[in-house]
């Protein structure tokens, strides 16, 4: 949504499709709003928009007490894009500023810092330094009101420099000391209010971690999202509590400073917000605005949270726009009818790049990734439930033992010669994986699909061989959101699970995981599927 007219009637609507793609700002009151911000809405003339939270507070508004816009679910649009601002924006959520400085992310980019500055700046109106602030005080936030840590751990856990940047962010983005923030988080639950609608932020204090809603904007096909997990699970790294409708996925993660365990639960009920007064018009929405996952997570080093965040974001693909992908697939005739059915449907992400590529090349039932877990991954200090290791890094995967595919990816992945953070180079990294002895195009394209998060699986959509799911995606009609046709396609039967459309080597083309030994053994025909694929 480019025009600003366009932009204050959703503000208008208080429309919430439209949280985290843009912010709105009133000059008369100096604070800054989600556009679903329940408050009344302000005259046209007094009214702001930015691309960014960050450009928001770099303009001197400090963040609503009512709607905590800085709690959105980030835009999907960095999903899509795969320019320098799109990779540097994915780069920046997953804590690259933080650990590596502007220069860092300048080297990970390939272009100058004073390049990288100046694109980010004139396209979202803040600078990388800002953006990585704005993540720095909402992690800051956060941990205040779910945690007792003492205000100068959490200050350094949060990423900042000194305890009197800590204070001055706090109070210019928030308008209140960090006493005075977890002094009103104490007052709220003191009360027995409902947790503030925080949708990335906390929500209660957890035993041994953190408690965190994970917002989503639009609806959620929470059932399937488990479902797809649940057979995918690695016993000892994953695993799957409860029974379906109320189940609890678990998984150890690796991080930057240390490591993790993630706990994210399936919503028993609805867990939306109140629909405002002027409803919403996508007929997708199925009466659903927007809601969360419940997360909690159990770090060894709080300066990983953000970043552990962002993975378990990613995994669920909590950032999707599920009103783009159901008007793009909505008017096909083939997908029309399961869009309908399956309002909100997600293409899972991968919380682990290099582990996802692993699985995947390995090939086989998740039995096989858990046997290489037990016999190289490290073990955790204390065994929690079934959670026993942390998958092995590409280093620990390179001895002469490990067959030839497995070894020459986490060879490559050792050295650099590819590269599958946050923020890759998707094409280069889908060409660079092909090229590898004994992977090949299938298995690479599966892939950038997961582990890159690409939400368009190939250069014109998802690309098919004949029939009318080939013809409709050569046509490229699916683009950008192919993926999510080959999930609508794969729960309504049409496709056979862990089957993508055959077709050209480049994008979404072959055979998924768990068709047996064919991926990442560099066949182009499909193999026989399995039950249970691994990635």
């Amino acid at each position: 949504m480019k025009d600003d007219d366009a932009r204050y009637e959703a503000v208008s609507s208080r429309d919430a499709r439209f949280d985290g793609e843009f912010f709105f700002a009133v000059v008369t009151t100096g604070i800054y709003c989600r556009p679903s911000c329940p408050a009344v809405t302000p005259k046209r003339v007094n009214v702001r928009f930015f691309v960014s939270a960050a450009a928001a507070q770099a303009a001197g508004f400090r963040a609503c007490r009512r709607c905590r816009p800085d709690a959105v679910p980030g835009s999907a649009e960095w999903n899509v894009r795969a320019d320098l601002v799109g990779r540097a924006m994915r780069f920046i959520g997953d804590g690259v500023i933080d650990r590596e400085g502007v220069g860092g992310l300048a080297r990970r980019l390939g272009y100058s810092a004073r390049q990288v500055q100046r694109q980010l700046t004139a396209e979202l109106g803040a600078g990388p330094v800002a953006l990585a602030r704005a993540r720095r005080a909402h992690t800051a936030r956060v941990l205040l009101q779910t945690t007792d840590l003492p205000v100068t751990e959490l200050a350094f856990a949060a990423g900042f420099a000194s305890i009197r940047q800590f204070n001055d962010t706090m109070r210019e983005i928030y308008a209140g000391t960090p006493s005075e923030l977890r002094a009103a988080a104490a007052g709220r639950r003191g009360r027995a209010a409902a947790p503030a609608r925080g949708a990335g932020g906390g929500s209660r204090s957890a035993p041994g971690g953190i408690a965190l809603r994970l917002a989503y904007r639009g609806p959620y096909a929470t059932a399937e999202i488990f479902d797809f997990l649940q057979v995918r699970a690695v016993p000892g790294v994953e695993e799957v509590r409860g029974g379906r409708g109320a189940r609890t996925y678990r998984r150890t993660l690796r991080l930057t400073y240390g490591s993790g365990i993630a706990e994210v639960d399936e919503p028993t009920g609805p867990r939306t917000r109140k629909r405002p007064p002027a409803g919403l018009v996508c007929p997708a929405a199925r009466g659903a605005d927007g809601g969360w996952l419940e997360c909690r997570l159990r770090l060894t080093d709080l300066r990983d949270l953000s970043t552990a965040v962002q993975r378990m974001r990613r995994l669920f693909d909590l950032d999707a726009d599920p009103y783009a992908v159901a008007e793009r697939l909505g008017a096909d005739p083939l997908l029309g009818p399961l869009v309908a059915e399956r309002p909100g449907l997600r293409s899972p992400g991968a919380a682990d790049p290099e582990e996802l590529a692993v699985r995947i090349v390995l090939g086989g039932p998740p039995e096989r990734a858990a046997e290489l877990v037990r016999a190289y991954g490290k073990p955790l200090d204390a065994v929690d439930g079934g959670l026993t290791h942390l998958f092995p890094t590409p280093g620990e995967l390179t001895g002469e033992e490990l067959a030839e595919p497995v070894r020459t990816l986490c060879t490559a992945l050792a050295d650099g010669a590819v590269v599958l953070d946050a923020g890759a180079d998707r094409y280069a990294a889908e060409q660079a994986l092909a090229a590898l002895p004994g992977v090949g195009a299938e298995a690479a394209a599966y892939i950038r699909m997961r582990a890159l998060g690409d939400p368009d699986v190939g250069e014109g959509g998802v690309l098919g061989a004949g029939g009318p799911v080939g013809e409709r995606a050569v046509a490229g009609g699916w683009r950008p959101w192919g993926a999510y046709a080959v999930h609508h396609l794969w729960n309504a039967g049409l496709l056979p699970a862990g089957e993508l459309p055959a077709g050209r080597p480049s994008g979404c083309a072959g055979a998924l995981p768990g068709r047996a030994e064919g991926v990442g053994r560099g066949r182009e025909t499909a193999p026989a599927a399995v039950p249970v694929p691994v990635g």
